[in-house]
């Protein structure tokens, strides 16, 4: 009796330790599973069109909301692409497709993954669309940039018509011209040089002072931060 006692409890030692055993492997299994796709999707993208002469910004987010997680996207981009315009969440469908969403859970835009970090979408009327990492975009070059600009505030009214040259202006700058007539803000900031730095146009004055600025389309960049009243460099 004894005997089939120690015998019936060692084979319950030896199931616990078998199962522990499976539940330890299955846990270093599950470890090991891929991140949720989804989580590539954190950070900075941008927005286009097929030419990429309208371009905007997306910062997709990890914040739940109903249907999806967060997205900001630049306030210009409705005025470029008029489907984000109530886009406020983002989600990945169990196929891979990227679907952006309004506030009632509907996708304007679903976007496929057409290479890593590259998603290509399709709307009649609008044409193709294509998001991809700001990291992986094209950056604009110093020949791109070089002319004249207007400094505009968010009314659209020109404040200030400035020159980017392409001749230096001390170390890693480039010459910055104002033309007469420009308004106090602009003539207090005083810029004086110009360089592009990680796809963003800077203007800095001679004081060191710096406004940044990121690129909504190929004729318009906007200050970064944004503020309540914008301020734009639109090509002339």
């Amino acid at each position: 009796m004894t005997k089939s006692v120690c015998t019936t409890g060692h084979a319950a030692i030896i199931g616990i330790a078998l199962a522990a055993s499976l539940c330890y492997g299955a846990r270093a299994q599950e470890s090991q599973t891929p991140n949720d796709p989804a989580n590539a999707m954190i950070g900075a993208w941008e927005f286009s069109n097929a030419d990429r002469d309208k371009v905007c910004r997306f910062n997709f987010r990890t914040d739940a909301v109903a249907g999806g997680h967060k997205v900001d996207i630049d306030r210009n981009c409705q005025n470029l692409f008029p489907a984000t315009k109530d886009i406020v969440a983002w989600s990945v469908d169990n196929y891979g497709t990227l679907r952006l969403l309004d506030a009632g859970g509907n996708a304007p835009i679903e976007l496929s993954e057409t290479e890593t970090g590259i998603y290509d979408g399709f709307e009649p009327g609008q044409g193709r669309y294509i998001l991809q990492s700001a990291a992986a975009a094209p950056v604009r070059s110093v020949e791109d940039m070089v002319g004249d600009w207007a400094v505009e505030r968010g009314t659209g009214k020109p404040i200030c018509t400035l020159t980017l040259a392409n001749s230096p202006a001390g170390a890693d700058a480039l010459a910055l011209k104002l033309k007469p007539g420009c308004g106090s803000a602009i003539t207090r900031f005083a810029p004086s040089s110009w360089r592009m730095a990680q796809g963003e146009l800077v203007l800095q004055s001679a004081r060191g002072q710096m406004w940044r600025f990121e690129e909504n389309d190929a004729n318009t960049w906007q200050r970064v931060p944004e503020g309540p009243d914008p301020v734009l460099l639109v090509r002339q």
